[in-house]
């Protein structure tokens, strides 16, 4: 073998490593003709690398790279769609803490259960947008340490999401009795210092056309009502339908016999309708929310796993 044909040789593989060019046909003939000149291992190498390096990849070798764009692409879409379902759990939370003129803002105001529950619900959309974010940045760039991380704190949000909904289920009756606790405290204590609550109990009486919580039996209790010679009523169970002149809608106002003209219906039912209605919305969200985490999981591993296999599929460039 003389110094030619490996000098030669040396060049070859330079170009079929480092260059990067194009493998066709016409190359590899264009390459044999140029180092014709040379004797021995020249002729044979070019050949050689020519049907190395220059085939075209088996069916299997495509189809595989196929899923893992389409697992790719699909983790991503999974992602930002969990980044808005995460975004939607963290606007209720901050819509529970914030609302003045809803029954949470009167179940908020005496219920610490309630506002702990809305910090959790901030947190948790907090977190799931975060790790929607993240989980985009590691579909896209592929990178294993990422969507492991990605991984694991799905499942972790899963497991505390799951235990959250079996608490509340099981703890409803509960709920529903400190529910009728608060109401009742506010019946009573209607007229103090706390304007907020008050507010918020006037606007959910005028709103749904009821008067107390069973009924408007429940204002005999309360303390300036029942200390009073006269005929005081919540002006807020003004019944709209009855003639008259509307002269304030919060406060306590004065009838002038024993038959007040407020709404005969209490507000329990209409109020448990109506969180029950939303929480059917919020049931959903949660549900979307885990379906969505569900497959992410599934994605993650997928495409982790992928890149795990290819990378001891690809031939490296020396």
């Amino acid at each position: 073998m003389s110094a030619t044909s490996c000098s030669a040789d040396f060049v070859l593989q330079r170009a079929v490593f480092h260059e990067d060019a194009p493998c066709s046909e016409t190359l590899g003939r264009s390459l044999e003709s140029a180092l014709s000149f040379s004797e021995g291992c020249v002729p044979f190498n070019v050949r050689f690398y020519h049907s190395l390096f220059c085939r075209k990849p088996p069916p299997g070798v495509i189809m595989g790279k196929g899923c893992i764009t389409a697992t790719k692409y699909f983790l991503f879409l999974f992602n930002l769609l969990f980044f808005i379902f995460g975004a939607l759990i963290m606007g209720f939370g901050l819509w529970i803490l914030l609302d003045n003129q809803s029954f949470i803002a009167v179940l908020q105001e005496s219920s610490t259960s309630l506002k702990v529950g809305s910090y959790i619900l901030i947190g948790v959309g907090s977190m799931s947008m975060l790790m929607g974010f993240l989980g985009c940045i590691g579909a896209v760039y592929e990178i294993r340490c990422l969507l492991g991380l990605y991984f694991t704190c799905l499942l972790l949000i899963l497991i505390a999401q799951v235990t959250a909904a079996v608490l509340i289920y099981f703890q409803r009756d509960l709920l529903k009795n400190e529910m009728s606790s608060i109401v009742n405290k506010i019946i009573v204590e209607y007229g103090s210092e706390n304007k907020t609550t008050e507010q918020a109990w006037d606007y959910i009486q005028r709103t749904i056309h009821c008067c107390g919580w069973t009924g408007p039996g429940n204002w005999s209790e309360n303390v300036q009502i029942k200390n009073s010679t006269q005929f005081l009523y919540a002006c807020s169970c003004r019944n709209a339908s009855l003639p008259g002149v509307f002269l304030k809608d919060s406060g306590l106002c004065e009838a002038l016999s024993p038959d007040l003209p407020v709404y005969t219906t209490g507000c329990m039912a209409s109020v448990e309708s109506w969180l029950l209605s939303n929480s059917g919305v919020i049931l959903g969200i949660c549900i979307g929310v885990a379906v969505i985490e569900l497959l992410g999981m599934i994605l993650s591993m997928c495409l982790c796993k992928s890149i795990h296999q290819e990378d001891y599929t690809k031939v490296p460039k020396y």
